[in-house]
């Protein structure tokens, strides 16, 4: 019988490593060996799963789909065989990676992390702090939580909270600029921006007399790609700020940060999920972390 098992770890190394080389190095195997194998996978399959040049390796599209059956078939096979070592014990064990975006990490996630150890004792969670997208699977990620409407794609993902937008400016700031009464005024004003590619300049609101939704064209002289960097840059007085609310609700609370146009706010919420590499027979290490988000943070997030 064909070591099909080995054919697909061999397969989503190189996919992982980027290369052929990388991934001999890792499997210790040789580079012609690899390149074998997936020759042969592709062989008896009919379809080219790689594209291959001398800088990189690109998926297809048929090798995507390959790629993400073949992954969840070896998590299945890893976690079958930890079950059977620890005598088939239904405990949740071993290495959980989570990445989660800087702000929600901090003020949703980290105060959770002792009492769901506590809870999983036989959990080893490695928790990463980000707000860049990251590759779940070739950064051997189990979980990734993301803020916003997500990409067609075949991760699974699962609803954790939502929460709504809010526009800031600290007291420095107001003082010296004044505090725009309209959202018109913010024309006058230096906006805080994003450097997403779907940030456009242009930031919501509702007429509170008409209810009729607008949107605004805003300019500044700063952008980021994180939402951590613009609060803080609110906080020192460089300008106003649309940020989620989980960045600066303490802020708020505290008197360092002032929310504008509350009467204008478009009532737009911002979902925040967990997306993961699932499948129905999920690892029971990244099943119990997700479900201990679900019961442990609100469903809503921020005041209105």
């Amino acid at each position: 019988m064909d070591n099909r098992a080995g054919e697909m770890e061999i397969f989503v190394e190189a996919v992982r490593q980027k290369s052929f080389a990388n991934a001999a190095r890792a499997l210790q195997l040789s580079p012609s060996a690899v390149s074998k194998v997936v020759t042969r996978l592709e062989a008896r399959l009919g379809v080219r799963l790689l594209m291959r040049s001398t800088r990189a390796l690109q998926l297809t599209a048929e090798g995507d789909l390959y790629l993400r059956q073949a992954a969840r078939i070896l998590e299945d096979i890893d976690e079958a065989e930890r079950m059977v070592a620890s005598g088939a014990a239904a405990v949740p064990r071993g290495l959980l990676r989570v990445s989660s975006t800087v702000g929600f990490g901090t003020r949703h996630v980290v105060p959770l992390v002792p009492d769901f150890l506590a809870r999983y004792p036989e959990i080893q969670l490695d928790l990463s702090l980000s707000d860049g997208v990251i590759d779940l699977l070739g950064e051997r990620t189990d979980v990734a939580i993301r803020a916003g409407l997500l990409r067609d794609s075949g991760l699974k993902a699962r609803k954790l909270t939502e929460n709504r937008r809010v526009l800031v400016a600290s007291p420095a700031y107001l003082a010296a600029r004044g505090r725009p009464q309209r959202p018109q005024d913010l024309g006058d004003h230096n906006c805080l921006g994003y450097n997403f590619s779907q940030a456009l300049g242009l930031w919501p609101f509702r007429d509170p007399d008409s209810g009729q939704r607008i949107e605004v064209p805003v300019s500044g002289n700063f952008q980021t790609n994180n939402g951590a960097t613009v609060r803080q840059l609110a906080r020192a007085g460089l300008g106003i700020a649309r940020i989620g609310r989980f960045h600066v609700q303490q802020d708020i609370e505290e008197g360092k940060l002032i929310a504008l146009l509350e009467a204008w706010k478009p009532g737009d919420r911002e979902p925040i999920h967990a997306v993961f590499l699932g499948h129905a027979h999920l690892a029971m290490r990244i099943r119990a972390f997700i479900d201990f988000l679900v019961e442990r943070i609100p469903a809503q997030t921020g005041e209105d």
